[in-house]
């Protein structure tokens, strides 16, 4: 019984081999076993990095325990990332984000394809990127007050402008400019560079910046007084600003021919001044200096107070009004320079009072041993925000064979944007390439000068080299200059044979909207004293003395006007409120003291 019972079990054996024999040519073979439990493994190398926002870093993955070495990629759990966390390749390439996210820290993994549950990773810290700086402008200035603007790219909110390694007052204006004011205390080159904060703080290579001995205020004292007096070689505000940079070498502007074409091409220069009179009216903006014989008196203003700078000032009573004997309903400007204290002093609408004291739709006073930015937005005497004068073409200077500024010139239609030197605008179009305030024309270095004569000459050799700021909306290509009998009138004509197309745009930069106004602090006023305690008999010298931080320059009104330093001496006649104004770029702050006579 037992060996048919093994016959019979290897005669089933022998069906079952062959019926899997028969069976195996039709039918595909049982998947592997999975591999046991950590026997795949993976590591990223580097195992940590750190990497600044925009760069990228290369990864790379080991995989053991596998024939298949292909891994996914991911970074905080999500595959090849996103642009919050940075991105991976599928070859392990990791590129930060272009800002950091909070925390600043991801991790970079690898997962294997041959096993889902096997992965290695690495922990990325992100830093911000380090900065690169292309230019500053200006590229030089006077020792003294100064403002920079700084291009290049990777700032941020928080960048610092350094000064031979001291930290600037920064504005943030985006990624590719800052702008930055101090005070430069000694003659040389000093080192401009540009410092990211952390994570990672580090700084760009330097530029060095130039700086030159201020004008002393000797050389301003050397003006002569009277009505279009000689500066006698006087150039008014720094080396470094922007009226006095020769620009001959600057960059064109990509818009150049968009904006010439809109302007028109066939359009003429024009003199806008010259000997005589036309029409009842002398031609050109009057300039008069005075001395220390001047007397302040009071300015009233009807129209644009609240973007003035108050009185009192120096204005003679008899100063010429532009358009002078017959002014009528023009700009009617007023311009003043103070050869004693060396401040420039400008109205717009302007008419004198029997008093002697003067109406004036706005007016604006600058340093001309510092140029002295007003407060962005705010209207000057002139549209753009600027001062007059520096832009006037002057016969004395012309009769000694240089004019070393730019020009102020005129256009039709301007759109509401303005850029530096320019503060202000004042739309009158939508167009395109109509003109922000403070665009500058050069006159193009090929054109031939050497048919006109000696005095053209000089007007446009400066066009050649300092330019012409867009300054007021008038009439298209009119260069502003001040009357004198000693012009001649049909040689300045000739210079009507210049057309716009015979200049182009130099380069615009950074065109300034209500949309990207740089932002910064007010001046601060911690103190305002009077010397004497109260009351004090009339006339009595009483010094007031102040503190503030930021201020660009100061006003003491009555009495005193625009001041440099810390203290002012007044004498009441009467009990009298006196007000200090602190003013830079970004406002104004005020304060007040009283002062009781008995």
């Amino acid at each position: 019984m037992q060996r048919k019972f093994l016959i019979l079990l290897s005669i089933f054996a022998a069906l079952q081999t062959g019926c899997a024999r028969v069976s195996g040519s039709h039918t595909s073979p049982s998947p592997p076993n999975p591999p046991a439990s950590g026997s795949i493994s993976v590591s990223v190398t580097p195992n940590t990095a750190s990497v600044r926002a925009g760069s990228s870093q290369q990864f790379a993955a080991t995989v053991t325990g596998t024939a298949n070495s292909s891994v996914t990629w991911s970074v905080d759990n999500v595959a090849g990332g996103n642009s919050r966390s940075g991105t991976v390749t599928a070859s392990g390439n990791y590129i930060a984000p272009l800002t950091l996210p909070n925390p600043n820290t991801v991790t970079i993994e690898a997962m294997s394809s041959a096993d889902s549950t096997a992965s290695g990773s690495s922990t990325v810290t992100l830093l911000n990127p380090t900065p690169a700086l292309s230019s500053i402008n200006p590229a030089s200035i006077d020792v003294g007050a100064f403002s920079l603007t700084v291009t290049g790219s990777k700032f941020l909110s928080g960048s610092q402008v350094l000064l031979a390694g001291v930290p600037l007052t920064t504005t943030f204006v985006s990624s590719t400019q800052l702008t930055a004011i101090g005070t430069a205390s000694s003659v040389g080159l000093f080192a401009v560079s540009v410092s990211n904060p952390n994570p990672g703080q580090s700084s760009s290579s330097s530029i060095n910046l130039e700086v030159a001995s201020a004008a002393p205020a000797s050389a301003c004292s050397g003006m002569a007084t009277g009505a279009g007096a000689s500066l006698n070689g006087f150039r008014p505000f720094p080396a470094g600003n922007a009226w006095n940079q020769n620009i001959s070498a600057a960059a064109a502007d990509p818009n150049s021919d968009s904006y010439i074409n809109f302007i028109g091409a066939t359009i003429p220069l024009h003199p806008d001044f010259g000997s005589g009179e036309y029409q009842g009216s002398f031609m050109g903006i009057p300039y008069s200096i005075v001395d220390s014989s001047e007397a302040p008196v009071n300015i009233l203003f009807n129209a644009y107070g609240d973007e003035s700078d108050p009185g009192p000032m120096p204005i003679p009573a008899n100063a010429n009004i532009e358009g002078y004997p017959n002014p009528g309903n023009g700009d009617r400007h007023v311009l003043v320079l103070d050869n004693n204290n060396c401040w420039l002093y400008e109205l717009f609408g302007s008419s004198v009072n029997t008093d002697g004291s003067w109406n004036a739709a706005s007016a604006a006073v600058w340093d001309l041993l510092d140029y002295t930015q007003r407060p962005l937005t705010w209207t000057s005497a002139d549209a753009a925000g600027l001062p007059i004068f520096p832009g006037l073409v002057r016969y004395d200077e012309v009769a000694s064979g240089q004019i070393a500024h730019a020009i102020r010139f005129t256009l039709e239609d301007s759109v509401a944007a303005f850029v530096p030197p320019a503060t202000h605008w004042a739309a009158n179009s939508t167009a395109q390439f109509a003109a922000p305030m403070g665009m500058r024309l050069r006159l193009k270095s090929s054109f031939d000068i050497s048919s006109f004569s000696a005095t053209n000459q000089v007007i446009l050799t400066a066009l050649k080299q300092y330019g012409m700021i867009m300054a007021d909306n008038g009439s298209s290509m009119y260069i502003s200059g001040a009357p004198d009998d000693r012009w001649s009138n049909d040689d300045l004509h000739n210079l009507t044979t210049l057309t716009a197309s015979d200049f182009e745009v130099v380069t615009l930069g950074t065109v300034y909207t209500a949309a990207n106004l740089p932002q910064g602090s007010a001046p601060n006023i911690s103190s305002f004293t009077a010397s004497t305690g109260n009351p004090v008999p009339a006339g009595t010298a009483v010094t007031l003395s102040w503190t503030s931080t930021g201020a660009s320059y100061s006003i003491v009104s009555p009495q005193i006007g625009a001041v440099r330093g810390t203290t002012a001496v007044v004498t009441p006649s009467a009990t009298t409120t006196y007000t200090l104004y602190a003013t830079n770029p970004f406002g104004r702050a005020t304060a007040t003291v009283i002062v009781t006579v008995q």
